[in-house]
This record gives structure tokens, sequence and C-alpha cells, in this order.
């Protein structure tokens, strides 16, 4: 939406003010229904204060979903783009969608592309959205595509949550175990100081540690307040830059039990978009370049690249998957057959269709194994604090005993 000032005549006089309008001319109408005779009109210039902000992608995959399958169900059943837009911009729960909504029905009105509308919100909605619905207005076929980006972003969706649901369970107990390791060393190690000096001797090995770190976190707890800040700050800045983005997605994808689990979920979204594409009719060679830029892990960008290039040059896309060891060779291997039938899409979809039933099957496994060995790390931890502290006083109540 864009600010607007103007200067103009209506029965009362001369007139001026502000208004915000998707468009100058959209602004100019509503002037005119107002019975406003408009002289000047000028755009403001766009300000921290009155710019838009998204955070991120604004609209949840679930709005999306539903909102996607109502579309696709109300342009089959014959109602025109315009009237599916404002039908389903009242009907979304999703607020933001429902502000998108509106924008792209002023556009249609216009006379302006479906996919160009959406292209507006570029924050929103991805490049693969948008070339599948330009690629659906081309072959007419706009109720399939809608169709076919709404199983595309059910299945994302439901890939993205299983592999969440399994990273969470570790991040929220290893928070809870240093939250109850640095209470103890704060607020219960302390207490007992005082006791053991006055008991004198030698402490135990395991004592004198406990005590060593209980001091540790007392004199410098501003420190490690400060890399718990800066850690997740410094993760952003660096992804922000591409070399450092590589080597933390290298680092990720190789990261013991969970790179795996990682990997297998970005070769699904990787697949699954490919496929999702091709079934448009989209280039192969604009597709590539599009998933290179979706795949949201710069380790497999590269190679993607790489097969575009390849693929630019009479080569095969498969070429540089198979040296590479973020492939695993059932992909190449699936991908070659569907270049040599032409069925490319279908074994895509096949791969796709794999993989996510893999990192479903990965999580269970990860949740069944992970529960025990956090509990298990979480007493342990806890179990030393407490044998450093209870050793001590069982001396002490013998000494005292035999006194």
């Amino acid at each position: 939406m864009a600010r607007f000032t103007y200067e103009g005549r209506d029965k009362s006089g001369k007139k001026r003010g502000r208004i915000t309008a998707p468009s100058k001319k959209e602004a100019m109408l509503l002037l005119k229904k107002q019975g406003v005779r408009v002289t000047i009109m000028e755009e403001l210039p766009e300000t921290f204060l009155t710019k838009e902000i998204i955070l991120g992608n604004s609209v949840k995959l679930q709005h999306l979903v539903i909102f996607l399958r109502q579309y696709s169900t109300l342009l089959k059943a014959g109602v025109t783009v315009v009237d599916a837009t404002r039908i389903l911009k009242t009907q979304t729960e999703s607020k933001a969608l429902s502000k998108i909504l509106g924008d792209v029905e002023l556009e249609l009105k216009e006379g302006n592309p479906l996919s160009d509308a959406f292209a507006k919100h570029k924050k929103v909605f991805e490049p693969l959205f948008i070339n599948m619905l330009k690629a659906g207005e081309a072959t007419g076929s706009l109720d399939e595509t809608l169709e076919r980006l709404g199983d595309h972003y059910e299945k994302q969706h439901r890939t993205r949550q299983k592999v969440l649901a399994a990273l969470s369970y570790p991040a929220v107990v290893g928070v809870v175990a240093i939250g109850v390791v640095i209470f103890l060393l704060v607020a219960v190690v302390p207490t007992f100081v005082d006791m053991f000096e006055d008991f004198g001797g030698e402490l135990p090995l395991i004592t004198r540690f406990v005590l060593g770190a209980s001091e540790a976190v007392q004199s410098l707890w501003y420190i490690i307040l400060l890399l718990f800040l800066l850690c997740p700050l410094g993760i952003m800045m660096a992804r922000k830059n591409n070399k450092a983005k590589y080597y933390l997605d290298f680092m990720v994808l190789r990261i013991p039990i969970f790179g795996s689990l990682i990997q297998k979920a970005v070769i699904a979204r990787l697949t699954r978009t490919l496929s999702s594409l091709f079934s448009s009719s989209v280039p192969i060679l604009q597709s590539l370049g599009i998933v290179e830029r979706v795949v949201d892990n710069s380790v497999i960008s590269l190679v993607l690249k790489e097969s575009r290039e390849s693929l630019e040059k009479g080569g095969s896309i498969t070429d540089p998957m198979k040296n590479h060891w973020a492939f695993p060779p059932l992909v190449s291997h699936m991908i070659s057959i569907g270049e040599e039938t032409g069925a490319l899409d279908s074994m895509l979809s096949k791969v796709a269709d794999f993989y996510e039933n893999e990192v479903e099957s990965a999580t269970d496994q990860l949740k069944a194994l992970i529960e025990p060995l956090m509990i298990v790390l979480l007493a342990g931890i806890v179990g030393t604090i407490v044998t450093a502290i209870m050793i001590p006083m069982f001396e002490i109540f013998n000494n005292v005993q035999n006194f």
C-alpha cells in the first residue's frame, strides 16, 4: 500500500489531504467516489515508520495450503479468479494473507495477471509459487496448478514439522539441563563452601572440581550470558555471508545423527520442488535456478548450480551429483532413469516420497533414542554435583560420630 498527498475540489470548495491506496489510479478512484475532483496528487516517500515490515514468512504453511485447496476448488466450479480471491479474502484465518488477497483483488481488477499480483509480495511467496502460477496461466490449467501447489506445500509442511519435532526435544532438554546446573552451582553449592573450609583436610577431586566450577560461574556469569546472546547473533550474521553460510551448512550436514536427518529433509524438499515445477511445464534450466534459491542449503545449492551448468553444456543433470557426498547414489540413479525414460517429474516424485518416508522413520527412531539418553545425561550431571557435595558430608558425619 502506498500513501499519497492530494489537492482538489469538492462541493464545499478546496480540499487537501492524504490517502492510502495500492496505486495512484486506485487512490484517484477512491477520491472520485467521495466527490473530490483531484487536481494534484503525489506519492509520499516510504519511511521506516510507514514501511510494511514482514518478519520472515508471515503466512503459515497450513493457512497457505487451505487457501490453495479452496482456490483450486472455486476455479474448478467455474468461479472467476476475481470472485474467488474476494471470497477467500474474507474466509482465511490469516490476517496477513487476507491483506495480501485484498491487494491481489485490486491488481486483478486493473487487468494484471494473477502471478504478477502475487509477485509483488516476494517476502511471502517464493519464486517456486510465482513461476508455477505463470506456467498455469500459460497452459490454461490454473486450477490444477493451484491444487499441485497445495500438495507440494502440504508435504513440505509435514516434513518440516517432523524435523522440528526431532530437533526441538534435545534442544529443550539441553536448555533445562543448563538451567538446572547453573542454579545448583550458583544457589546450592556455595552454601556448603564454609562448611567444607571448617572441615579442613583435602577435599575429593570431584568436590574440588564442582567448587571450582561454581566459583567460575559466579565470577564470570556475565561472560557466559554474553556468549549465550552472541552465539545466535553470530550465526545469523554468518549466514548473511555466502562463504560463511556455506561452511555452516557443511557442518550442519556433517553433524552426527542429526546431519543425516537434515540431509534427507533437504533432498526431499529439493526433489519435491523440482517434480512440482516439471509437472507444471516450467523449463528445466529455469526450474534448477529456482530450486537453487529455495533449497536453503549452500552445499546442495552449489551442486545444483553445477548441474545446471552441466545441462547447459549438453551434459547430464546428474554428473555433479554422482561425485558429491551430499547426494546418495539413489538420487542420481533415479534421476538418470528419469532422464532416459522422459519421466523425470515422476521419478523425482518417487525420490521425494522415499526421503519423506525416511525423514518420518528417522525422526521416530531419534525420539525413541534421544529421550532416554537425555534423561541419563541430565541425571548424570545433577548426580555428579550432588555426589560432590555428599561425599565430604559423609566424611564430616563420620568424624563427628568418632569424636
